[in-house]
């Protein structure tokens, strides 16, 4: 595994990152080199901070760090995730239906398409009315319960794709184990007309199936005791592998939609998580959605450098971290529909490349990935801009813009993109003291109003937001993070940041009951769990 800041081209754009020119001196440049488009997505790097040699020294990197290579390994199913010795398969969920793939002697295309298909008929039975709840009422609200990747990833897509749903069904998204999330869903709920899915691998998900169970008693209570078992099977399906948890929790797994361990959960909202997503827009749309992601894939799989647009997302983004030293980047979507879109992209990129060992064991020498997040434009003008233009952080941007709107309120889609490309001018080229005063700014306030600018900023423009986009702009950053990780030479695809604090939880948990427990603690633990259980009984 090559060490990245040993490689000629790390050294090399260590060098130019120290005399880079500012934005404002490089965009006075032909920038064409900086713009490409990928399935109906034209991408603007032009307002970043590179020129001809940094782009030069940047493909050289990810040639030197051999990204290529280890893309291939992943697009055939080779176990590159080595600490959980799994394929990375993700890009297979949206395969065509005549693709072949042969991962560990299984065709995973066949498998694929036959959830796919099942997906389809139970979410057509939903849209029409043919599936009704125990009292036979048609479902009228549905609720996905689960977490992480399998909330994240449907509510955003949903958000995404919501003038494409049906409006006769209205969908909830449960996450949180705080009681507060289920208990107001479920105010807005009928018991006999909610379908509810629980999307859990394992079936074990602690945060899940408490919900879950609560979920199970607030459907039965409604019914008479004898009808219970009945109750469920009728308002509950289940997106998992384990079908004899599934059967104990009293849903038929005739209704169970599997997926794989070569799916992780960030990258699962195109697999049998994506089942709230295919009821709302329906088969057709979802497999728009599919196309949208494939497209992108074969960009990534087949392109040289030069129209390689995920390739180049990653490098520019690892040229951002380690180069100019930028920690964060903002993504903002000037797309009320895309609202969520910063939360999912935060897993993504944060849960995948949030390490610092590398794939061979060593820490790294080096930062790794950078923090993410972002709000919808405008409102985000009005919020923490004000730190983007004149704060002593640097942060990237990217900005998303759509150019037709779903609605037409006159020219109010004309004034969202003004903003969103006036915001892009500001923050890449700021305003001098020298412009300020020729405009007749007052001595006094020049300095502050100076903007200094020198913020990178991408900007992703297409013409209209649906099923196929929403597939390519996920695609994208799936495959920048990939990159990213690739050239860091760590494992973007475990989480083990995440397992250890589930497993002290479960510790924790325990002593509620056994305050004995509590000496396997620190006292600072001790003393929160024993003052928590004072305020629990009102002491």
């Amino acid at each position: 595994m090559t060490d990245p800041t040993a490689t000629p081209a790390w050294k090399a754009l260590q060098i130019r990152s120290a005399s880079i020119a500012r934005i404002r001196e490089l965009v006075d440049q032909d920038r064409s080199e900086f713009r490409n488009s990928v399935a109906g997505v034209e991408v603007d790097f032009s307002r970043q901070r590179v020129d001809t040699t940094v782009w030069a020294g940047l493909k050289a990197l990810v040639e030197q760090c051999d990204v290529a290579n280890l893309r291939d390994h992943m697009l055939t199913g080779s176990h590159i995730n080595t600490t959980e010795n799994r394929a990375v398969l993700h890009t297979a969920l949206r395969l065509p239906r005549e693709s072949a793939l042969i991962v560990d002697g299984v065709d995973i295309v066949n498998q694929i398409h036959t959830v796919l298909d099942q997906m389809a008929v139970l979410a057509e039975h939903i849209r029409d009315g043919t599936w009704k709840g125990f009292s036979g009422r048609r479902i009228t609200s549905v609720v996905n319960i689960g977490i992480g990747g399998s909330d994240l990833g449907p509510a955003m897509a949903y958000g995404a794709l919501r003038a494409y749903s049906d409006r006769s069904i209205a969908f909830h998204f449960v996450s949180n184990v705080d009681p507060t999330d289920l208990t107001e869903t479920l105010r807005l709920c009928d018991p006999e007309s909610t379908l509810f899915i629980i999307a859990s691998k394992t079936f074990t998900t602690t945060e899940t199936m408490s919900n879950a169970q609560q979920a199970r008693s607030w459907v039965q209570a409604a019914f008479e005791a004898e009808a219970k078992g009945d109750v469920v099977s009728r308002h509950f399906v289940a997106l998992s592998t384990n079908a004899q948890a599934v059967a104990n929790f009293g849903i038929d797994p005739a209704n169970m939609f599997g997926f794989w361990d070569w799916v992780g959960g960030r990258y699962s909202m195109d697999s049998a998580i994506g089942l709230s997503t295919m009821i709302a827009i329906g088969a057709d749309r979802f497999r728009e959605m599919l196309d949208g992601f494939h497209a992108v894939d074969l960009n990534f799989a087949n392109e040289p450098w030069e129209t390689n647009v995920p390739m180049q997302m990653g490098a520019l983004a690892v040229w951002n971290r380690n180069f100019l030293e930028i920690e964060t980047t903002a993504v903002l979507p000037y797309s009320q529909y895309l609202s969520r879109f910063p939360a999912y992209l935060q897993q993504l990129t944060m849960e995948s490349n949030g390490k610092s060992v590398r794939t061979n064991g060593e820490s790294v020498g080096y930062n790794t990935g950078a923090i993410y997040w972002g709000e919808p434009g405008t409102n985000g003008q009005h919020s923490f801009y004000q730190l983007l233009h004149q704060g002593t952080s640097v942060v990237a941007c990217d900005i998303i813009v759509i150019a037709r709107a779903q609605h037409d309120l006159g020219e109010q889609q004309d004034v969202l993109v003004a903003n969103a490309f006036a915001q892009a001018s500001v923050l890449s080229l700021g305003i001098s003291a020298e412009q300020l005063a020729k405009s007749g700014v007052s001595v006094d306030l020049i300095p502050h109003k100076v903007m200094p600018g020198n913020r990178p900023v991408s900007i992703m423009l297409c013409q209209e937001l649906n099923p196929y986009i929403l597939g390519v702009l996920v695609a994208l950053y799936e495959h920048s993070t990939f990159v990213q990780g690739a050239i860091w030479g760590i494992n973007s695809f475990d989480q083990w940041g995440v397992e250890l604090g589930k497993k002290v939880a479960t510790g924790i948990g325990e002593s509620f009951s056994d305050l004995d427990l509590l000496r396997n603690f620190d006292e600072s633990t001790a003393h929160s769990v024993k003052r928590y259980l004072q305020l629990r009984e009102g002491n």
